[in-house]
């Protein structure tokens, strides 16, 4: 497995010393968010304005009632942030990899690339979501185990390099995250914390990963949405080989 580097600007800059440790993926997200002094904008991003479409591979949750759920109690409790609040019904998802823009990448491109990635793909795990945290420009709840989406990432970006498609961010740079809020604005990052960490006692909740989507991702106003261009099986996990004699 591709072991992930520090990496100043990502978030958190250094990798938990336990890709597959709950409490390992949980404290060093939280030791990362709990520390900051302010937060950013998160739609101030050079590049991708309002409208603005692309390729990307994610994870997509649309009938995990737990998590939506869970989602929806964290996001009316911090409502009085003025948030912009991931819709918790369709809208949760994990990125893994940047595909390219409509411009840059064709159809061709699209259909050999997702013939390549699902001879690569690992197996399927369960994920799940674990103490609400955050970023510079977010809330969201950490994930956990990180190994399983490691692999994964490793996996689409082997397949992107096969196709000639260069992938946008190496896999030691990768940090899982499920986003559930955005901020809006440059804020003191104190009173977000503080409210974050009242919830981080909520029980946690485990969703199955079967598939990876393709998706043609856009933002609209201060929201993603995106239309699934293909959703890819994972292989079964091989249960045998995890018995121990």
């Amino acid at each position: 497995m591709p072991l992930l580097s520090a990496d100043p600007a990502a978030f958190p800059a250094d990798p938990p010393w336990d890709l597959d440790d709950v409490a390992s993926i949980a404290a060093q997200d939280w030791s990362a968010f709990s520390t900051l002094t302010e937060m950013t904008d998160h739609w101030s991003r050079p590049g991708w304005p309002d409208g603005a479409r692309a390729y990307y591979w994610m994870l997509t949750f649309p009938d995990a009632s737990a998590l939506s759920g869970l989602a929806s109690r964290c996001q009316e409790a911090l409502a009085p942030l003025g948030l912009d609040p991931v819709p918790a019904e369709d809208g949760l998802h994990t990125t893994l990899a940047r595909v390219g823009g409509r411009d840059v990448v064709t159809p061709e491109q699209l259909t050999s690339l997702t013939r390549t990635a699902g001879q690569l793909l690992p197996s399927a795990f369960t994920l799940r979501a674990v103490p609400l945290a955050g970023s510079r420009g977010a809330v969201r709840f950490s994930v956990s185990p990180w190994g399983p989406l490691v692999r994964l990432h490793a996996a689409l970006v082997q397949a992107g390099r096969a196709e000639g498609i260069a992938p946008s961010k190496r896999t030691a740079l990768f940090r899982p995250h499920l986003s559930i809020a955005y901020n809006n604005r440059r804020r003191d990052a104190r009173p977000v914390v503080s409210a974050v960490a009242s919830l981080r006692s909520l029980p946690t909740v485990g969703v199955s990963v079967a598939d990876v989507q393709l998706v043609e991702l856009r933002r609209d106003g201060v929201t993603y949405r995106w239309d699934v261009m293909e959703s890819l099986p994972l292989t079964a996990p091989d249960f045998a080989a995890q018995v121990r004699p």
